[in-house]
């Protein structure tokens, strides 16, 4: 197999672990495993005790399948567990053939139209469009871009990097529309649960459509990324056998502490969401009066969910040289939209961290 690198990959691998200041991780605050542990009750407790580092079931852990079918509104017979990034690559691979055409909602995380590419299928980037400040979804675009060999279509709400969230409505035209060409649908649900308003929560796609597959996990939401434990749900049976045995080739199991820490964050679910969702709440409000006094420097797109924000750089300079120089002047990573594949003039801001108030600060300072 064939693929590029990865940039936004790249990217962060050059400057993450360097940089003074970070403005545009996609996570949240991350936790101590100590404070997840003791706030998990004592069936947690005994669990971590007991733990043996061995290997675990391939499917993954059945009380960690359990609270991820709770989570998602489907049942433990419709989850598998992996590593997220496993699950774009494993479910594009089990699903797709060389000819095959696919849709993906774009600008977006490489690997979901990269993995395709490099399976030798025809990808069409569908790009959410610019009104007046805000993201839109174009759905003429969709229903004239399928063709007859469209085998797939990739979904992701709330939307890396733009925050975009559209209405229930608005989803299920997608999925109805779907169901009707006959189209499996690809949902990357990895930041769901960090609605702005948990109100607009989208249900999961694997609850409304049985040929689809969602991809969900800590990192985000949760903000544990350094557990690497992700899922895919379907009511698709053939679809989870076949990713489970593609699974054999690459990781076979997961981590045995992981897997019961993602079991005490789940049955903590809704209390990690609310922290993380506080959290870019606060620096949410930040962002917005930043970029929204620097209007002639700047065009604000208010996010609707997710952590992160993709404004406009305005003027003639390029972002990819403005983001150098912030990282050379003032040792601040801000991310370029040219690891999304576009050439916008936008960069990606995160607002899941407790200090993106220096970050920004950081940012202001350099503006001068």
């Amino acid at each position: 197999m064939k693929v590029r690198d990865f940039l936004l990959e790249r990217y962060f691998a050059r400057y993450e672990f360097s940089v003074r200041h970070l403005l545009s991780p996609s996570d949240c605050e991350s936790l101590r495993a100590e404070e997840l542990l003791e706030g998990s009750g004592p069936g947690i407790a005994e669990l971590w005790r007991e733990l043996r580092l061995t290997y675990t079931e391939s499917r993954g852990h059945p009380l960690l399948r359990e609270e991820i079918a709770a989570a998602s509104g489907v049942t433990s017979g419709d989850t598998l567990v992996l590593n997220p990034e496993e699950g774009i690559f494993l479910t594009m691979n089990a699903l797709l053939d060389e000819k095959d055409h696919v849709i993906v909602l774009s600008p977006g995380y490489q690997s979901l139209y990269e993995i395709p590419k490099s399976l030798g299928c025809e990808v069409t980037r569908w790009y959410l469009k610019k009104e007046n400040g805000a993201w839109k979804l174009d759905l003429p675009f969709l229903q004239e871009a399928a063709k007859e060999n469209t085998r797939l279509i990739v979904i992701n709400f709330p939307h890396n990097p733009t925050g975009f969230l559209p209405t229930e409505k608005e989803l299920s035209a997608v999925v109805d529309f779907a169901s009707k060409k006959g189209i499996f649908l690809f949902s990357d649900e990895m930041y769901r649960g960090l609605e702005h308003d948990p109100e607009k929560r989208l249900p999961s796609v694997p609850s409304l459509y049985r040929k689809s597959a969602a991809l969900g996990g800590l990192s985000k939401t949760y903000g544990l990324p350094g557990l690497r434990i992700g899922w895919i749900t379907s009511k698709d049976e053939w679809l989870l056998d076949r990713v489970a045995s593609l699974k054999d080739y690459t990781t076979i199991c997961s981590s045995a502490p992981s897997e019961i820490l993602a079991i005490a964050a789940l049955r903590r679910r809704d209390e990690l969401a609310e922290r993380c969702r506080a959290i870019v709440g606060r620096n949410l409000a930040l962002a917005r009066e930043f970029f929204s006094g620097r209007k002639d420097r700047f065009e604000w797109f208010e996010p609707e969910g997710g952590s992160t924000a993709f404004p406009k750089l305005l003027g003639s300079q390029p972002v990819r040289d403005f983001c150098e120089r912030a990282v050379e002047e003032k040792s601040l990573m801000v991310l370029p939209d040219f690891v999304f594949d576009v050439d916008w003039n936008h960069f990606r801001i995160g607002l899941g961290r407790e200090n993106f108030p220096e970050a920004l600060e950081v940012l202001g300072n350099f503006l001068g």
